[in-house]
């Protein structure tokens, strides 16, 4: 294949965590301050890429962020010796430390926008780190995401890496999770949409009332202009702000699409119809698939316990489709029965793979969540860094990586353990070399 679209997932990491950190995501409220394991949950990540990779997909991996966030920590005015800061933080300031040890850059969707060359004005692949700011947690994670892209696709001939979006709620930018593209080939010019919760500059447009709409429109069209995307190519979506309070944080919550198929619920977008319209008429006379799954047949409250949409759908070798579902999708009668007939829909999804991520699920993401999607060229796939992508080889070795660092068990309390430190930063200093991604922790940059 000349072109085609790549999937690069986040490692989970050794400090993996559930603090309950996320208002507005039911998954991750519900499990706040249980044990989790993050050898398991690691191992759960490296096992669907694995698979992914073995049905024929390029398939990467994104290092983790360092947590606890000591440097963080530090600008918050806990000082001393590493120990201290974590003993002091814990004890002063406990809401405030648990936000420096979140897991939730494991989540990759949210991690960047990314624009490949097909659609950009210079030809090159754009990648600009999400903010985050809604989630003081998530709003540590922008400088870091930008180092480990840039030690990724590290090749400034084919890539082009933007600052992320200021940081202030007008411009709050959540990534790839509000952000679809649609298109024939994937080496050929697309239809990129942005989905939105509210205006920022317009309090009298809609918004939720109970939930935080994460994302503007303002940083989307901010995205957009950065890219160097032309408004033929560009379609902006206001999310349905009732499915947002109903726990619908993210768009790929409600949404998904892969190529020339859209995947979503009929309540996803305030006004689909028109939304519907202008992705038809910007496609153009090319085969659209628009897939709408009725409240009658699955119900937002399933949609978003089964994560029936935080799936992915790829491309194989033989250009059907599949979906790559988390178990929880079989274990839901009416989304299960659902997927069962989804073959039978006229589309290109002909197949449903079943994959296990509980571990990620109980955090409140799924698989899709784990995944930053890059379409790119041959050439472009030549030139980025290819000691992160999975193979084989690749895979054993993380894993005895995992083995040889991770904890099976951990404790909220455990947390504020200096030796837990130690072992990250081991564990992750071992991983930037295994990797070939250089100095990208503040730990290694001291």
């Amino acid at each position: 294949m000349k072109q085609f679209e790549a999937n690069f997932d986040g490692l989970v990491g050794p400090t993996h965590n559930y603090a309950g950190l996320s208002v507005g995501n039911v998954a991750s409220l519900s499990n706040a301050s249980a044990s989790s394991s993050p050898k398991q949950a690691a191992k759960q990540g490296l096992r669907k890429m694995k698979a992914l990779a073995d049905l024929g997909m390029v398939q990467g991996v994104l290092a983790p962020q360092e947590r606890p966030d000591v440097t963080s920590l530090r600008r918050l005015g806990f000082s001393g010796s590493d120990a201290n800061v974590l003993a002091s933080a814990a004890k002063q300031a406990p809401a405030i430390f648990q936000a420096c040890c979140s897991a939730s850059s494991m989540w990759t969707a949210n991690a960047a926008t990314v624009s490949p060359s097909a659609d950009t004005e210079d030809g090159k692949v754009h990648f600009t780190p999400a903010n985050l700011t809604n989630k003081y947690h998530r709003s540590l994670e922008p400088q870091v995401t930008g180092n480990i892209l840039k030690a990724t696709f590290n090749d400034s001939h084919y890539f082009s890496h933007h600052t992320h979006l200021p940081d202030n709620e007008h411009f709050g930018d959540e990534g790839a999770a509000n952000h679809t593209r649609l298109c024939s080939e994937y080496g050929e010019a697309g239809v990129e949409l942005f989905v939105y919760g509210r205006h920022a500059f317009d309090h009298s447009k809609p918004a939720p009332s109970k939930f935080p709409a994460r994302q503007t429109l303002e940083a989307s069209q901010a995205v957009a202009r950065l890219h160097g995307l032309s408004d033929k190519n560009v379609v902006y979506i206001q999310q349905n702000p009732d499915v947002i309070d109903q726990g619908v944080f993210h768009n790929d919550v409600i949404a998904v699409g892969n190529q020339n198929v859209l995947f979503y619920h009929e309540q996803a977008f305030l006004d689909s119809a028109s939304a519907m319209d202008e992705i038809k008429r910007k496609f153009g006379h090319n085969e659209l698939h628009l897939l709408c799954v009725k409240t009658t047949e699955v119900s937002v409250e399933d949609a978003i316990k089964s994560y029936l949409f935080n799936t992915q759908i790829i491309t194989l070798a033989n250009g059907e489709m599949a979906i790559i579902a988390p178990t929880n999708c079989q274990e839901n009668p009416r989304v299960h029965k659902y997927l069962s007939n989804i073959a039978a829909q006229h589309t290109p999804i002909k197949h449903v793979h079943y994959y296990d991520v509980k571990e990620s699920m109980r955090n409140g993401g799924g698989p899709a969540c784990l995944r930053l999607r890059v379409a790119m060229t041959a050439e472009e796939h030549q030139a980025l860094n290819q000691h992160t992508l999975m193979n084989d080889a690749q895979f054993e070795r993380l894993n005895t990586w995992v083995d040889n660092h991770y904890r099976d068990t951990l404790n909220v309390a455990d947390l504020a353990d200096p030796q837990l430190l130690i072992e990250s930063r081991t564990a992750l200093d071992e991983l930037t070399q295994l990797l070939k991604l250089g100095s990208v922790y503040p730990f290694q940059q001291d």
